[in-house]
């Protein structure tokens, strides 16, 4: 039995909470991207990346457009080190992206990440310690006093060290655990730390606060966050940071709200790789502020490149539903999700739309490069005919009449549902074909000759059951005509309720399409298709293939 009551909540409300970071709608700017794939993202690996796999990831984020990665903890290992010394010198780093280094607050472990760091142009050192209720009781054994001293301590070597070195570095610091400390106890932590390295507007501070442990509902970080910022020294020279976990499943959340609450940096990796649940995901969060019309700075716009890149260097897979970045984000296999796609894509182009409106699609597959045909309309037991009709469409050019897509709806379905498996567009269309293409038997239609005459009069050689016979009827056109000889010859009972037709090339010499419905006695209504350089040749092939599919259903039927 799952013991609920053992568990009791660890986080801290702020002492005094406004709430005015809810009145916002939506994040109206791109916060400051710091990644953090290639030290929290790699130290989560199984395997964590070699050195060269590094380089080529840090070349990725480059390209992606972070100014601000955080490439390691290099007093940790000496992969860790060494990268960062390649970095530096073999001048992999462009002049306008800044490094970030980690380290505790601990003097050997500072003096080795400032050694790691000689040389580099723009740097990060990020120190922290952790300052939460659990961890000062149950690790360190030390009270808020002497936590606070750990930091202050850290701060001044790193204001020292960066001072003998002539080092223009900019420092960060982390309250670690931030979510399990008092909210008022942080910013006093925060603030000493400040008062050591006296930020200013050309070289600020940046104060971290981390879900290191997800602890709450989203509001309840935002409400710590809005504290913080309330209450920081030297507010206008402080970056406040976020690094949100995700523990609870809600770091997109807590990123979101937390800029609503006054944040201004944003720690993550993409595709959310990281300790146990992982970091924020910046690949969703950038594309949540694309999707409302915000620039989110970065750029996705070869979505699946980065996806395989990523996977490759870090042998991690993204989820085929994976938000924005998944296999199948953007595909719709249920037939009423695909009629709306269709319909709001024909909307589109008929209306010039110049925003992005298209049912069930969030955003432009196109955008990230992603396409319609490949990605959107998926083809299986679930879906309908506007799926199938789309698919016909834009894969090969039939328009088919919205009673035919129905039928041709049925049977991609009824094919999908007997082999249990997706179709695929050639297998559509050779399907279409098989069924409702130019089908000669048990009726063929060899020769047909027409004159005007009080109408038009068609004369038809045709042949059924291995007998040739040619026949004369007239009617009120030559599709008519040839279709009352048939009826009137062979005593066939039906009516022509349905016919269109359409070039499928644009030229001089294009083929020709002719879809032609017919209801029998009993009102069914029976398809064919029929394509020739010859419009009447391909109305005739079409009306014949109806007839045709008639009797093969009524000899079913007896």
């Amino acid at each position: 039995m799952m013991n609920y009551r053992k568990y009791t909540r660890q986080y801290f409300m702020p002492p005094v909470s406004c709430l005015k970071w809810a009145e916002k709608e939506y994040v109206d700017h791109a916060p400051v991207w710091c990644s953090v794939d290639l030290r929290d993202g790699n130290q989560a690996l199984v395997v964590p990346m070699s050195l060269e796999q590094k380089i080529q990831f840090f070349k990725l984020l480059v390209q992606v457009g972070f100014k601000e990665i955080e490439v390691g903890f290099p007093a940790a290992s000496d992969t860790e080190y060494q990268f960062l010394r390649r970095l530096i010198e073999e001048d992999l780093i462009p002049d306008d992206v800044t490094v970030q280094v980690l380290t505790q607050a601990r003097e050997h472990i500072i003096r080795k990440t400032f050694e790691a760091l000689k040389g580099a142009k723009n740097a990060i050192v990020h120190v922290y310690n952790s300052t939460s209720l659990a961890q000062r009781e149950q690790v360190f054994h030390k009270s808020k006093e002497e936590i606070l001293q750990i930091a202050v301590d850290g701060a001044k070597l790193l204001k020292k060290l960066a001072e003998e070195e002539g080092a223009n570095y900019r420092f960060e610091y982390s309250p670690e655990s931030f979510t399990g400390t008092e909210v008022d106890y942080a910013v006093d932590v925060c603030n000493a730390v400040l008062d050591i390295w006296q930020p200013t507007a050309d070289r600020k501070a940046i104060i971290n606060l981390p879900s290191t442990v997800q602890m709450s509902m989203p509001h309840v970080y935002a409400s710590q966050v809005e504290y913080v910022n309330a209450h920081l020294k030297y507010r206008e020279n402080v970056v406040i940071s976020l690094h949100p976990h995700n523990d609870r499943g809600c770091g997109i959340s807590d990123a979101e709200l937390g800029l609503l609450a006054g944040a201004d940096r944003i720690e993550g990796t993409l595709f959310g790789n990281g300790e146990r649940t992982g970091n924020v995901d910046i690949v969703t969060l950038a594309m949540n502020m694309y999707a409302q019309g915000v620039n989110p700075e970065l750029d996705f716009s070869d979505m699946t490149a980065v996806t395989e890149a990523y996977e490759t260097y870090t042998g991690m897979k993204v989820d085929e539903r994976s938000p924005y970045s998944g296999a199948l984000v953007f595909a719709a296999f249920s037939g009423s999700h695909q009629d709306a796609i269709a319909k709001g894509m024909k909307y589109r182009e008929e209306h010039h739309c110049e925003t992005w409106t298209v049912p069930y699609l969030p955003i432009d597959p196109t955008d990230i490069g992603r396409s319609y045909d490949a990605d959107v309309i998926r083809i299986n037991s679930q879906s309908g005919k506007g799926g199938v009709g789309y698919i016909l469409e834009q894969h090969y050019g039939l328009r088919l009449p919205k009673k035919m897509r129905e039928a041709m709806g049925y049977i991609t379905k009824g094919v999908s549902d007997t082999q249990h498996k997706e179709l695929m567009p050639e297998e559509i269309f050779q399907l279409f074909k098989e069924k409702f293409e130019n089908i000669t038997e048990p009726y063929r239609i060899e020769e047909v000759h027409f004159k005007q005459h009080n109408g038009i009069i068609a004369e038809v050689t045709a042949n059924y059951d291995g007998k040739t016979s040619v026949i004369v009827a007239s009617g009120n056109g030559r599709l008519n005509a040839v279709s009352n000889a048939l009826k009137k010859h062979f005593r066939l009972e039906y009516d022509l309720v349905t016919y269109e037709e359409h070039a499928l090339e644009q030229s001089s010499s294009s083929r020709a399409i002719a879809y032609v419905g017919i209801r029998d006695k009993s009102g069914k209504i029976h398809w064919g298709s029929g394509l020739d350089v010859d419009i009447i040749r391909a109305s005739i092939d079409a009306l014949l293939t109806a007839v045709n599919h008639m009797v093969e259903s009524h000899t079913k039927e007896v």
